[in-house]
């Protein structure tokens, strides 16, 4: 597998990658989704998504292979591949988080115990947590700072 190039701003033109990876690391990695919740969520994500101010990451051809979405110094998102898990597409898009906004939060679902491992080791510290997602949903969220 060819090294991801770059990280970029997304395009209009990219809304259908970015959904694609949303999906496709949603089926992957959030198996504690009830069906129906995937499906409303699905919708939620398809409405706003393509047309969100994400940062993507892209291989040397271009093409999207993770991306995130930072809202002030909250990042809202962060969906990688999962072709593209563990070769540092994560780590990069964060790296890049960081050198924008070095007070960085996110919240990952309780459930995700990967994606915790994952900041945790990026040097995020739990601040808190919430029962549900910010939806209401019965997910429980932990709140997660930069701490260097």
């Amino acid at each position: 597998m060819p090294a991801m190039s770059s990280i970029r701003p997304a395009r209009a033109a990219d809304g259908a990658c970015l959904l694609d990876i949303w999906r496709k690391a949603v089926d992957a990695t959030h198996d504690f989704l009830t069906p129906a919740d995937r499906t409303a969520i699905e919708a939620e994500v398809a409405a706003f998504l393509p047309h969100a101010p994400a940062w993507l990451a892209t291989d040397p051809d271009d093409h999207a292979i993770g991306f995130m979405l930072i809202d002030g110094t909250h990042m809202e998102a962060l969906f990688i591949d999962p072709a593209w898990r563990g070769q540092g597409v994560g780590r990069r898009l964060i790296d890049h988080a960081l050198s924008l906004h070095p007070t960085l939060t996110t919240d990952v679902n309780e459930q995700n115990a990967q994606a915790i491992g994952f900041y945790e080791a990026m040097r995020f510290a739990r601040t808190g947590r919430s029962d549900q997602d910010g939806q209401g949903r019965p997910y429980p969220l932990i709140h997660l700072r930069y701490a260097p």
